[in-house]
This record gives C-alpha cells, structure tokens and sequence, in this order.
C-alpha cells in the first residue's frame, strides 16, 4: 500500500477491506527520483518492476539486506526486452528504472518455473501494444486467473512441461471486488504442528486451494498424513475450500516427486521437519529454487536439521533426510543469522512446540511480511510464548 500510494494511487482502509481508486493503464503519477523500498518481499519487488515499464521518471528500487542479495536478472532481463531501461547492481538490488513510451511486445522462454517472473512479464504486458507470448515452465497460475476473472485478453494452452500464454496488451479493464481467500502458506505451519502433535486434530476453514500450490499436502499425504480437502467451491476461479487435518504417529519417508517441487516450493522448510521425524531416508532432488528465497533456505535447512540432530546429507541441490520418529529436544536451541526469514521463524516455532527443548528465537517480528497474526493464532491453539 505504501508503494502504490508512492505512484499516485488513492486509497482508503476500512475496517476489514481497502479501497484504491485506480486511474487505469497509465495512471501513475510520480515524483522525480522517486525511491520504492520493497524491504523483504520478492514478491513485491519483482512484481511492481513489471508495471513500472512505461514509467516516464527514474525509478529506484530498494530492499532490505537479504533481498539485495537475491538474483533479480530474471526479471529485469525480460523486461529490457520490452524496451524498459535497467540498471542493476550485477544483477541485484538496487534497480534503477525508466520506462519506455514505446513499448513492445515480446516472445520469452520463462526456464525457471518461476511465477514471479512470469507475472513481470504478464504485468508489463498489461502495458504493452500487441501480443506477448510466454512459454513458462508450469508454477502457480494465480495471475492467468485473476486475468481471465478480469476478461484481460488472454489465451492459455497447456503443454506437458510448459503453458503458452499469450496476452493482448492496454485493454483498459473496470474496477472489481476481490476477497482474498486463506494462504496454504500459511496454513502449512499449522496442519504440521496438528500432524506432529498428540491427539490434536484441526480443521482450516476457507484456503485457496489452487491445484499449483496444494503440493505440501500430497507430500504430506504421501507420507501417510490423512489431510482432507472438502467443502470445494469457486471463486473468481480460484478453488476455496476446508482443509481438516489429525495427529499423526507414524510418518513414513518420501522420495518425493521433482514434479512437486514448483506446487510445494514455499513449504519445503516445514516438509523437511516432518521427514525429520519419518521412518526412514527421504530424498528431495532439485531444490536449488529454495536458494533464492527471502534468506538461502536450502542452506539453513541443513544447518537447522542438523542443529537438531538429524542426519542430512547434501549432493548439489539433493538432500536426503534420516528421520528419527524418537527424535526429542531438551537443549537450548538459539535462531539466528538466517536473513530474516519469516518461513524459517514460523518452523521454528512449530519444531519448538512439536519436538521439546528451550528456543530462543530472534528477528520475530519477521512474520509480519506474510502472517502479522502468526503468534495470535499459535497462541490461542495452546503455545505459550515469551
């Protein structure tokens, strides 16, 4: 909200909905020198590149410590090809940006199976005479949805490994209501805490469950957790639904499909405390994306498990896990030096409350970048925190 007041959006918060009066494709009014800082959200800072490739003024975009030190040439290099000027800090924050007035359409090979790129890209489309073309490796589909909800002209045609997109650029498109459903991000933290806990069982009431991000449940439902999605409806193509999950004692060790990987990829961090206390070895394969995360989350999963006792060994982007269904805590465990991360703060937690042991966790009011109201809900589940 700070960032879109900066290009001269209006808006007003009531009680539980924002207001924002748009001004349409090219609305922005901003000042000379104008600075953005996105603090810890890659999210927002990759995304709001897209709709700043028209921009008529000088653009610098900032982050806190850990995002400049996050790859940012996956977008910015698409978006050059649209005609926009970048510079960067060898591919880094911060960026500098100047649109063009000139604008033009493009064909790119999205490799990654990122959809923060993808929706750059599909953004700076919006702005875009013509017709762009992405051919994107497949991940989260929120933003085609959101387009085709909004009537925004685009065709989808899905391949096996790839989607093409194609999207016809300024088509101005009217206001609309949207209410946000719940984040299976967030709610990961607490079907594991449910799942590792005793006689507990809990029930989620309202989460998208967009067939790109219900990965951690078949994961976790490979593994012999019994979590049930019911209730399904629609909305505004989006899939709402419950999600009901119980206690669970004996979890077995997965080798899990790479196919799973873009469906799961925020919930890795959590998934590898259950393989913790699995039957047997999981494995994990191609997981260098995790690197690219708010803090190197492959790095200090390994550092974390191991921290805990658990036996991880690491080939490349592979890792395999030894889980210990006994494993028990009753050292002091201290959380530091790991960027800031709110998914590493949130795992903690859920390890503290599920395994024993005193922690002491800092930088806790990381959270607030995905979750303000994680510690209130953990909370009135029963956690006594300090």
């Amino acid at each position: 909200m700070k960032t879109i007041k900066k290009l001269g959006i209006q808006y007003k918060k009531n009680n539980n909905y924002y207001e924002i009066k748009g001004f349409g494709l090219d609305g922005y009014k901003t000042k000379r020198k104008l600075k953005i800082n996105a603090g810890n959200s890659g999210t927002l800072a990759r995304l709001i590149l897209g709709l700043l490739v028209n921009s008529r003024n000088l653009i610098k975009l900032e982050g806190d410590k850990s995002l400049s030190k996050r790859d940012f040439s996956r977008v910015t290099e698409p978006l050059k090809m649209f005609g926009a000027n970048i510079i960067s800090n060898d591919k880094k924050l911060p960026v500098q940006i100047s649109g063009s007035r000139f604008l033009r359409p493009i064909k790119y090979f999205e490799k990654l199976g990122s959809a923060q790129c993808k929706s750059s890209i599909m953004l700076a489309a919006l702005k875009t005479p013509g017709k762009t073309k992405i051919i994107a490796k497949k991940s989260r589909d929120h933003t085609e949805l959101l387009y085709r909800n909004l009537n925004i002209p685009i065709k989808i045609s899905k391949k096996k490994n790839f989607d093409l997109i194609e999207i016809t650029g300024q088509y101005n498109f009217g206001s609309f209501i949207y209410n946000i459903p719940g984040d299976i991000s967030s709610c990961s933290f607490f079907l594991v805490l449910t799942l590792l806990s005793k006689n507990s069982d809990l029930i989620i009431r309202n989460v998208n469950v967009n067939n790109t991000r219900t990965g951690i449940i078949k994961i976790l439902n490979k593994m012999g957790s019994r979590i049930i999605i019911s209730n399904r409806k629609i909305y505004k193509g989006e899939v709402i639904a419950d999600i009901s999950v119980k206690s669970k004692n004996n979890i077995k060790a997965i080798k899990c499909p790479k196919k799973l990987n873009s469906s799961a990829i925020d919930e890795f961090l959590i998934i590898f405390l259950v393989a913790a206390k699995a039957k047997g070895i999981s494995h994990f394969y191609n997981l260098g994306e995790l690197n690219q995360k708010e803090s190197p989350r492959l790095n200090i999963a390994v550092k974390f498990l191991k921290m805990i006792g658990v036996k991880v060994i690491r080939y490349k982007d592979n890792i395999k896990i030894f889980g210990n269904p006994n494993l028990s805590l009753n050292k002091t465990y201290k959380i530091k030096d790991f960027n800031k991360d709110h998914r590493v703060v949130m795992m903690s937690c859920v390890a503290a409350l599920t395994l024993g042991g005193k922690w002491e966790i800092n930088d806790s009011n990381s959270v607030n970048t995905s979750f303000p109201d994680f510690f209130k809900t953990i909370e009135k589940l029963g956690a006594k925190i300090k």
